[in-house]
């Protein structure tokens, strides 16, 4: 989490992905490439989101699957409770910028 004077920063790609799951709900990884609409990439994706877990950001649970169904089962992810107090500290401070008060 860092430490407890230092101000979260989330990256572009990391809010992104925050505000996608905080307003579409869980989501698996090439769910949220098509969501975003080419912002996000099939190649950086999972990358991101392992960044983003271990920074307490999301967590991820693994689909369940029928005993006869082969592959890799998904791996559906959410925003923790920090998650979503950064995206929400991030988001009124984009909104305070945006106004012109600096």
């Amino acid at each position: 989490m860092g430490s407890k004077n230092e101000f979260p920063a989330l990256s572009e790609k990391e809010y992104l992905i925050l505000n996608l799951l905080m307003n579409e709900g869980e989501m698996f990884g090439l769910e949220m490439v098509h969501e975003s609409e080419g912002e996000l990439k099939k190649g950086t994706i999972y990358v991101t989101l392992q960044r983003m877990e271990n920074k307490n950001l999301l967590s991820s649970e693994e689909e369940e699957r029928g005993g006869d169904e082969n592959g890799i089962p998904r791996r559906f992810y959410a925003p923790t409770n920090w998650g979503e107090r950064v995206y929400k500290a991030q988001e009124i401070a984009l909104k305070y910028l945006n106004m012109g008060q600096w």
